[in-house]
C-alpha cells in the first residue's frame, strides 16, 4: 500500500500567538493541484517564492494542536523550520536528484 502521509519534528518549532510550541506534524504526498493553485494566487504573481508557503500550508494536515495550517502560520515558520520542510517536502515526493 502507499505511503501517503508522513510523520515529521521540525528542528526549532512553530510558536503560536498563545506562546505554545508545536514541533510534531504530518505532511501529505502533493499533488499536481497543490502545485496549480499557487500559480493563480497574487502573492505568487508578485513574489514566484510565495508559492513554497502556498504549497507547505496545503500539504501539511497537522501541526502540533493547530486546528489549521495557513499561509499565515507558514509565513511565521523559523528560517530553519522552512528550510526542513523544504527539504522534507522534495525527499517524500522523490523530487530529489538522483544522481546526486
Amino acid at each position: 500500500m502507499l505511503q501517503t502521509e508522513f510523520e515529521f519534528t521540525l528542528p526549532k518549532g512553530y510558536l503560536d500567538a498563545d506562546g505554545n510550541l508545536h514541533r510534531k506534524g504530518i505532511m501529505r504526498l502533493s499533488r499536481a493541484i497543490d502545485e496549480i493553485v499557487p500559480l493563480r494566487d497574487p502573492r505568487v504573481k508578485s513574489n514566484p517564492a510565495y508559492a513554497t508557503i502556498i504549497i507547505l500550508s496545503r500539504v501539511i494536515t497537522r501541526l502540533g494542536a493547530l486546528e489549521e495550517i495557513t499561509p499565515a502560520v507558514v509565513e511565521n515558520f523559523f528560517a530553519c523550520d522552512l528550510s526542513y520542510l523544504q527539504q522534507f517536502y522534495r525527499q517524500i515526493n522523490e523530487l530529489e536528484d538522483k544522481e546526486s
